[in-house]
């Protein structure tokens, strides 16, 4: 018997934070594809921080309990605290630009509105360096993506994103803690006609 209720295996994707964790991603991806062979393990471990946010989000909704779902959120989050960690040494070293109050609006990207728009890989990864490294749908689905290069993004931008999928993730995960306590307060009978 489960405890979770949803009718798509998929349903993460109209989450708000798994769309803005999407869209971190790229960014991360074109950033990490202008980076040269000396910054081979930094561009690895926020490739994989990157990575790991969406991924633990699209496991752990397909758990069979809140309960789970919310410990695979919290493995997200952590990683999502990995990735400011590195940004943030990426800005310090000199690597990722910064300039105060520029902002995702400056590119063109609205995070409300990318929500929805997110597409499957349909090609290959690695193109030319400083250019876009991900051939996806998300090109075609959320134009401003298009024509992104990786110079144009600045630390204070990816600090949006990020904080801005922080924030999501504690309103998920509050709203997900009440759905935990009501079940606990339900006597079997009650935990079973509701499943």
């Amino acid at each position: 018997m489960t405890t979770r209720k949803w009718s798509n295996p998929e349903g993460y994707r109209y989450i708000a934070p798994y769309a803005n964790a999407v869209l971190l991603r790229f960014l991360i991806r074109l950033f990490t594809g202008a980076l040269g062979s000396t910054e081979r393990r930094r561009r690895d471990q926020l490739d994989d921080a990157g990575r790991s946010v969406i991924s633990n989000i699209e496991e752990g909704y397909t758990r069979p309990t809140t309960r789970e779902y919310l410990r695979f959120l919290g493995y997200s989050q952590a990683s999502l605290g990995e990735v400011k960690g590195l940004l943030r040494q990426a800005r310090q070293d000199g690597i990722l630009s910064s300039r105060p109050n520029s902002c995702l609006a400056e590119i063109g990207v609205d995070p409300r509105e990318f929500k929805g728009k997110v597409g499957e890989v349909r090609g290959t990864e690695g193109e030319a360096r400083g250019t876009n490294p991900l051939n996806t749908r998300l090109e075609i689905l959320y134009p401003p993506l298009q024509s992104l290069r990786s110079s144009d993004l600045t630390f204070e931008m990816f600090l949006e994103v990020c904080n801005k999928t922080e924030y999501l993730f504690r309103l998920l995960v509050v709203a997900l803690e009440q759905s935990v306590t009501k079940e606990d307060a339900m006597t079997p009978f009650e935990r079973w006609r509701w499943n």
